[in-house]
């Protein structure tokens, strides 16, 4: 096979396929344009002594496989995948579903099925990791997709948590600047390529990795394009993403579509950080909301399948009579997708899938297993040390959250947070705030109650500093208030530390929800002018998930980890069993149902 041409605009960075990209079946070439201004490769000159080319005739099968928010878990994660029970479809088991070392296989036995493959993901395949990938900077989990063969890949939002010039070395490889190498072997950085059509440059307005990549498939070519959402900057500190932008999703596919048709692609693949919101089962999709919905309507007739991801949803839909698909969550799932394509035309004649578990009966693949048997060596002292006991488990679903918003394990990380940060010396804190997304997930009970430094890191892996800032009560009563964004679309519910109460109802107009006088602290009422030191992580205190009041807040002092609080709150504990608190802090008094 020849080698495919590599086109760069001038200016854009120089980022190299890897030689993996371009074995197997088909060639493969990845472009970063980013619009009208970008040159694209002239067409071949057509002498009159070319000679006739054959008409092509019948069609192409294509398998595509696809997972998205994979997040590092190399592991089986803890929660497995509720699916539906086989002796009583109306109630749900939990099956122990994914690890790399099965999904390699599963991946294996599909890929077998057609000789023209390609295996693809949606972001999010790093950042908010289990300490086995985030404390090597997740380099094993991209070795790990590398060796299973992935392809390309759209940059997610947590593929920024470290900053583009981390996301640039996670391509390109090479030693972490400040920590070095730490893992077993030199790091070559990713075998697959990913792309980021809607990431620009604020200086060049070049995309900052590949805009798309075209594979042909027995001469036919199908072009991908892949992009994170638009709302990344509302997700990420804005340290990580000084100097970029993020462009509109569908204006960005739109705009590239045809700079695709003009190199002889006329079927489009779009793989895209961004989601749904499904009813019904993981191959069902009897209705579904969110923005991919809208999203997918705007797009240009020509792209006739859309892989999705970031709501952490699995889903086989038909939006505007094009696919859309989402694989779950931790790897838990591969998408099996069927394309069928027209070899005269190269258009998609049809696209099918199946969302297909990663089932615990799978076979190991040995690769994988020697791979995270060496980081699991320099790993694991530090994954099971004991930081204490827990009485039972602390989550943010189902009966660990109430319709005000609280939820035991938030609630449990604030009151962390405020122990450490209540002591004059580190600030004298009064409460404490968390983001609900800073806390990825629960933790977990073991029958003798004792807890890891690794439970407490896959509820806390974002590596986040604690801060003390000072703030008015009337700054802080306006704090609570933009808990409700983007028209009362979207809540984000701060957990609060023990002390803090407030009420409110959401039949009231946005900006005033919190029901007058509620707000308490420590049973005191909070006045407009009463001036209050709180504790937060320092994604808020660069107004992280829209809470832009925080950014007017004084600095007061600096403080350890969100993880290292939560540790040291549970070894202050000594041998008593940490319990979940009541969800008694904030109180919906209006009836959800209603919603």
């Amino acid at each position: 096979m020849n080698r495919p041409l590599i086109r760069r605009p001038l200016g854009a960075l120089s980022l190299l396929l890897s030689a993996a990209l371009l074995a197997a079946c088909g060639s493969l070439s990845p472009s970063s344009s980013t619009g009208p201004t970008a040159s694209a490769p002239m067409p071949p000159t057509l002498g009159a002594s070319a000679p006739a080319k054959p008409v092509a005739t019948g069609s192409v099968a294509v398998k595509v496989l696809a997972i998205n928010d994979f997040h590092g878990n190399l592991m089986p994660p803890s929660g497995g995948i509720k699916l539906p029970d086989p002796q009583d479809p109306s109630k749900l088991v939990t099956v122990a579903a994914g690890g790399a070392e099965r999904m390699a296989t599963l991946v294996a036995r599909i890929k077998a099925k057609n000789p023209n493959h390609v295996f693809v993901a949606a972001g999010d395949l790093v950042g908010a990791s289990p300490l086995l990938s985030a404390l090597f900077h997740d380099e094993p989990t991209i070795e790990s997709l590398g060796m299973m063969g992935l392809d390309l890949a759209s940059v997610g939002n947590h593929e920024f948590d470290q900053g583009v010039a981390e996301l640039l070395r996670k391509q390109r490889g090479g030693c972490h600047p400040t920590d070095g190498c730490k893992g077993p072997t030199e790091f070559k950085g990713a075998k697959y390529q990913y792309l980021a059509a809607s990431t620009l440059d604020k200086q060049t307005g070049q995309s900052i990795l590949p805009a798309y990549a075209i594979k042909r498939f027995d001469g036919v070519a199908v072009g991908f394009i892949g992009l994170t959402l638009k709302g990344t900057p509302e997700l990420v500190s804005p340290r990580a993403i000084a100097g970029v932008r993020f462009e509109d999703e569908a204006e960005t596919v739109n705009r590239l579509v045809p700079e695709l048709e003009r190199q002889g692609v006329h079927a489009v693949v779009v793989l895209i950080h961004e989601g749904g919101l499904p009813t019904g089962g993981m191959n069902e999709c009897p209705g579904i909301s969110g923005p991919i919905v809208d999203i997918v309507k705007k797009l240009d007739k020509r792209v006739g399948l859309i892989v999705s991801g970031h709501t952490h949803r699995a889903y086989n839909c038909r939006i505007d009579d094009r696919l859309v698909t989402s694989g779950d969550k931790y790897g838990t799932l591969v998408t099996e997708i069927d394309l069928n394509l027209d070899r005269a035309s190269g258009r998609l004649i049809e696209a099918r899938a199946d969302n297909v578990v990663v089932r615990p009966e799978l076979d190991k693949d040995p690769r994988q297993t020697l791979l995270i048997n060496s980081y699991q060596r320099v790993a694991q002292p530090l994954i099971d040390r004991p930081v204490g006991f827990l009485s039972k488990a602390v989550s943010k679903e189902g009966e660990d959250k109430n319709a005000g918003g609280g939820s035991t394990v938030g609630q449990l990380v604030a009151d962390s947070m405020l122990a450490v940060m209540r002591t004059p010396e580190n600030g004298g804190a009064q409460v404490a705030f968390t983001n609900i997304g800073g806390v990825r997930t629960g933790i977990i009970h073991r029958d003798d109650d004792h807890v890891t430094f690794g439970d407490l890191f896959a509820a806390l892996p974002f590596s986040n500093a604690l801060v003390v800032v000072e703030m008015s009560g009337a700054q802080l009563h306006q704090l609570l208030e933009q808990q409700w964004q983007a028209g009362d679309s979207k809540f984000l519910p701060l957990q609060v530390s023990k002390g803090l109460s407030y009420r409110w109802d959401k039949r009231r107009p946005v900006g005033s929800r919190l029901v007058p006088g509620s707000l308490m602290l420590d049973g005191k009422p909070v006045s407009p002018t009463q001036t209050l030191r709180v504790a937060i992580n320092d994604f808020l205190q660069v107004g992280g998930d829209g809470f832009t009041v925080f950014t007017q807040a004084r600095f007061v002092q600096t403080g350890p980890l969100a993880v290292d609080a939560l540790e040291d709150y549970f070894k202050s504990h000594g041998q008593t069993r940490v319990a979940p608190t009541a969800l008694d802090r904030a109180i919906r008094v209006d009836d959800a149902k209603d919603d």
